[in-house]
């Protein structure tokens, strides 16, 4: 006897969330996506259908395989995953599942799908990101990218949030989240610092100057009374 999985017939699509690197074609006129697993040397679109990835003659989701799409219930789990170094840069996906799907206690395995937004995590020197710039890595035909500012980008390819939704099409919504607005001096409490911060600051710093002066000085005379010596 062959079990059967209970079937669901949803009124809507379910949501789910995920993380990816953004993509842009060699030649700059299309956008995408690449995840971090299995599928990961396969760029997809914002409207996608899976395909597995060991190449057997079967449609996923198969229940004894583990091919297709992958997503999670919880937005929080989901960005989580972006703790790891590798995935620092990645992006939070919303996506809409569609299509046959599994359901698993903390997630789907499923056939198609479409990214709804996706959320741009912060420059690597703080600031929101602006721009999505080359990331020094790629796919055959497709370049990594990672959010950016427009300061720590200048000179590499890139592309602002809106050319690349334009890019991907399919009336995706991209987004920047966290970080600190561009040209913003973060001070110790992350604030922006005012004027009486910044004089503070400067006396402080020539208070040192004059120290580290007054050491260099204390060390010539050394070497002066040494030589006379000699």
């Amino acid at each position: 006897m062959r079990l059967r999985l209970p079937a669901e017939r949803p009124t809507e699509p379910p949501t789910g969330y995920k993380i990816a690197h953004p993509v842009l074609s060699v030649d700059g006129t299309r956008a995408g996506f690449t995840g971090v697993s299995l599928g990961g040397a396969l760029p997809y679109g914002v409207l996608a259908e899976a395909s597995c990835v060991y190449g057997r003659r079967h449609r996923p989701p198969a229940r004894l395989c583990d091919c297709g799409f992958h997503c999670v219930h919880d937005r929080a789990a989901a960005d989580a995953l972006r703790c790891t170094a590798e995935h620092r840069t990645a992006l939070l996906l919303d996506v809409s599942v569609l299509g046959a799907y599994i359901r698993f206690e903390r997630g789907f395995r499923y056939a198609r799908q479409r990214v709804r937004t996706a959320t741009a995590g912060p420059c690597a020197c703080g600031a929101t990101a602006a721009l999505l710039a080359d990331a020094g890595w790629g796919r055959p035909g497709w370049r990594a990218l990672a959010p950016g500012c427009a300061g720590c980008a200048r000179g590499r390819t890139s592309v602002t949030l809106a050319e690349f939704a334009r890019l991907a099409g399919e009336g995706l919504r991209v987004r920047a989240d966290g970080g600190v607005p561009a040209g913003a001096a973060p001070g110790p409490a992350g604030a922006e610092l005012g004027v009486p911060e910044l004089v503070a600051e400067a006396a402080l710093l020539q208070a040192r100057l004059d120290w580290f002066q007054s050491q260099l000085a204390r060390l010539g005379d050394r070497g002066t009374g040494s030589a006379d010596k000699g």
